[in-house]
């Protein structure tokens, strides 16, 4: 206790909060750099590194300096001491220390396996941010401003396919690479390199779920550059939207899923029981979305008319929206519920209902606000997948496991859309044609989502090798796939509207048809959107 209390000084506090300082000045810098990187991009029209991709290698940059540049801490932090007459784990601890007290607030439980992860470089634990982050402050801004920013026209158009992809799709995904992995896994227990019960067929489909979230951004920013045929950008971003939405419901349903005997048995009470977990928590979610976005309908509504002309306060009536908007996640999540597809469909809804109740300048502020939240929470995750290469201390490199993921994942992708986009076919009267089949095929990326899932949970060895393994596939599909994705463009001959003023007469030209007759948008929408349509338009 007395080589404790010589450590445990004034001194050492202001190291923790300078050592914050420093953190945030790190993320400060790497996010300069990314900005001016995407400048000189743009300027040059240099298309082989998207700005994920350079966010990413900066964070890969600043994390190998600090890994190799910085210096173990000479603090006793990490090192464990027995508590025998606690027989929990209290919220708050109060420890004293020769008459001087001291608070302590709980974090989380570690393994004893990764007890040594926690000691050392002070750095790189102040480096390695809280999953919750994620989650509650980074998450939320991408996710609502995909569903704000939604083409309502080409989404609704197309929203058959789109639904099919996302749910059907990431179901058979999910599967694909569960079974998948669940082989390879029997592999590196037969030559010795796992334990027996270490990995389960459900972690199997855990990764499969974490997995499946797709995150084409890359692709689908030169997309919008070099104004790629409307469908296919429609069909791309209308199912990394709702896929992100059903990965995360999935990984959770799965996680819960706990046969009473045999893990790697087959239990049809507790997979009933998941799938209804996975049915209400997504209804549930999507209620309580569309339900803020609806009474914030009905707010700006009344606030736009004669009532209280809050309209004539754009930054009050933008506070508002901004608030609501924010309320719908946060009430998801306290009933229980999953935030992100809540506030999702809140976009979703928001765009189609109050954004017309909005005042000029509130509509621009808000689009505005939405796309600078969305950039910089984007390119802050991104750039902590570069540092969390070297910063994460408990990474567990498997090769026959990195190996079988990325066979996997490009064998599920496969089952995925060909196979659906053949049924699709068969229904639609604008068939997908082939090309853009293996444009689709080409564009599964993993991004943001796969990671906020894997790092969600790292306590356990084989959540590790999924972590690790994640973070790898995300370079890797961001780096190789989006790079090459202009050269891509060009060798399946897609349409390119190069020209922005023929692409804005071409817009045109379809705002005025969809002005004169609704009745032909309407016929060509999917018959899902049809009813749908009927009703909106109707009450």
């Amino acid at each position: 206790m007395e080589k404790l209390k010589k450590y445990v000084s004034v001194k050492d506090e202001d190291q923790f909060y300078h050592q914050g300082a420093v953190e945030l000045l790190v993320f400060n810098f790497l996010l300069i750099l990314t900005i001016l990187t995407i400048w000189l991009f743009k300027n040059h029209r240099f298309r082989f590194l998207h700005e994920t991709g350079g966010a990413m290698l900066y964070g890969l940059v600043m994390g190998l300096i600090i890994r190799y540049a910085t210096k173990a801490s000479d603090v006793e932090s990490g090192t464990v001491y027995e508590c025998e007459k606690l027989k929990s784990g209290p919220s708050t601890l109060l420890i004293n220390i020769t008459n001087q007290v001291y608070e302590y607030q709980y974090k989380r439980e570690i393994s004893h396996h990764n007890v040594n992860g926690h000691q050392g470089n002070a750095m790189l634990q102040k480096m390695t941010f809280d999953p919750s982050i994620f989650f509650n402050i980074l998450l939320p801004p991408i996710i609502f401003h995909a569903g704000y920013s939604l083409k309502k026209r080409h989404f609704f158009r197309n929203l058959g396919s789109i639904l099919t992809y996302a749910f059907l799709g990431t179901a058979i995904s999910c599967i694909v690479i569960g079974l998948i992995m669940y082989g390879f896994v029997k592999a590196m227990v037969h030559i010795g390199q796992l334990k027996g019960g270490e990995f389960h067929f459900t972690d199997c489909l855990f990764f499969g779920s974490l997995m499946s979230a797709t995150d084409p951004v890359t692709v689908l920013a030169i997309f919008h550059e070099l104004h790629v045929d409307t469908d296919l950008y429609t069909l791309l971003f209308g199912e990394s939207v709702l896929n992100d939405a059903v990965a995360i419901v999935l990984t959770y349903s799965i996680s819960i899923y706990s046969p009473k005997e045999n893990p790697n048995a087959f239990d049809a009470a507790a997979f009933f029981q998941s799938v209804g977990n996975f049915l209400g928590i997504f209804a549930g979610s999507f209620a309580m979305g569309s339900s803020y976005a609806v009474v914030t309908a009905l707010i700006s509504f009344i606030h736009l008319t004669k009532f209280t002309k809050l309209c004539e306060f754009p930054m009050l009536e933008t506070g508002l929206f901004f608030l609501l908007s924010w309320s719908a996640f946060l009430s998801a999540e306290a009933a229980g519920l999953t935030g992100i597809v809540a506030v999702l469909f809140c976009g979703v809804t928001q765009a189609h209902y109050t954004y017309s109740n909005l005042s000029p300048d509130s509509k621009m502020r808000t689009k505005q606000l939405f796309e600078f939240m969305n950039f910089l929470a984007e390119n802050v995750i991104f750039c902590y997948m570069g540092l969390a290469l070297f910063t994460f201390q408990n990474h567990i490199f498997n090769p026959l496991f990195i190996f079988g993921a990325f066979v996997a994942v490009f064998v599920a992708r496969a089952c995925n859309i060909y196979p659906l986009t053949f049924l699709l076919n068969l229904g639609r009267k604008q068939k997908i044609p082939r090309n853009f089949q293996h444009m689709m095929m080409f564009s599964g990326l993993r991004g943001a989502i796969a990671f906020a899932l894997a790092i969600r949970d790292t306590e356990s060895q084989p959540k590790q090798m999924m972590f690790t393994t994640a973070l790898l596939i995300v370079f890797f599909t961001v780096w190789v796939f989006g790079g090459g994705t202009t050269p891509m463009l060009t060798w399946l001959q897609i349409r390119l509207v190069l020209s922005l003023h023929e692409d804005l007469k071409a817009e045109a030209a379809s705002q005025s048809a969809s002005n004169l007759d609704k009745n032909t948008t309407k016929a060509e929408s999917a018959w899902l959107f049809r009813i749908w349509y009927g009703f909106d338009h109707k009450y």
